[in-house]
């Protein structure tokens, strides 16, 4: 299937028009950057859809962010209005109480509490702006269950979570973004590995796999199919309880 990154992106952009006309007409975009491909991407978007004073940037280090410069070059390239809000006090907080608590900490909570409590900061700061939260999750991250429930995966309105890895970079591209953003190597911020280096296997071959179907890689295809199986429950609505 062919992809017309400048066709989609216009679409894309016409459909965060209709949201915030639906959905507020006098909101504002409130998005989180990280200074990766994504959050750049969902920001320009909304600057295209409705006009750059109409869009905030958040940027939410947990202490010091290797990366920050990345994040203040996106929102200094967009021209947005932005805030730096520090996450440590609040993770610390919270990981010191369950230490008090008797609380054994997994790696899961290391890894997951703080894209929750970042999720919690830009609805904090949305409701004291008018506005309504982006979703920069991709498919291809979705996919293989690269994302918090309750974090990253959560938000108003969601520009880019049915494009690939690969299709968000060309409609990077398109919307001249500089390319040490679109083409920035994936990772979560808490390794030194990249995602791609923790899954086993590349965007590339997943994004092939996604969109056609087509892996050379026996071991590499089970490998996606199991991924996708257990996140599953993350792309849909809870269950709830029905009586007749």
């Amino acid at each position: 299937m062919s992809f017309d990154a400048q066709d989609i992106k216009d679409q894309c952009v016409e459909w965060i028009k209709n949201f915030f006309k639906e959905n507020g007409p006098d909101c504002n975009a409130v998005i989180g950057i990280s200074g990766g491909k994504d959050s750049a991407v969902v920001s320009a978007l909304c600057c295209e859809a409705l006009g750059k004073e109409r869009v905030i940037g958040v940027l939410m280090p947990n202490g010091e962010q290797k990366d920050i410069d990345d994040a203040k070059l996106v929102v200094e390239f967009l021209g947005i209005k932005h805030y730096i809000i520090n996450i440590q006090d609040a993770y610390q907080a919270i990981l010191n109480q369950m230490k008090e608590s008797n609380i054994e900490i997994s790696e899961q909570t290391v890894i997951n509490l703080p894209p929750r409590i970042r999720m919690s900061t830009l609805y904090a700061i949305s409701q004291s702006h008018n506005g309504r939260v982006a979703n920069n999750c991709n498919l291809s991250e979705d996919w293989v269950g690269y994302s918090t429930r309750y974090g990253d995966a959560a938000g108003d309105f969601s520009p880019i979570s049915n494009l690939t890895v690969s299709e968000v970079r060309k409609i990077g591209a398109v919307l001249n973004l500089p390319d040490k953003l679109v083409n920035k190597v994936p990772n979560d911020g808490l390794s030194n590995q990249s995602d791609e280096d923790k899954l086993g296997f590349t965007y590339e071959v997943l994004d092939r796999y996604i969109r056609t179907g087509e892996i050379e890689d026996i071991s590499t295809k089970n490998r996606i199919d199991e991924l996708h199986k257990s996140n599953q429950f993350k792309l849909k609505l809870k269950p709830s309880f029905k009586f007749e």
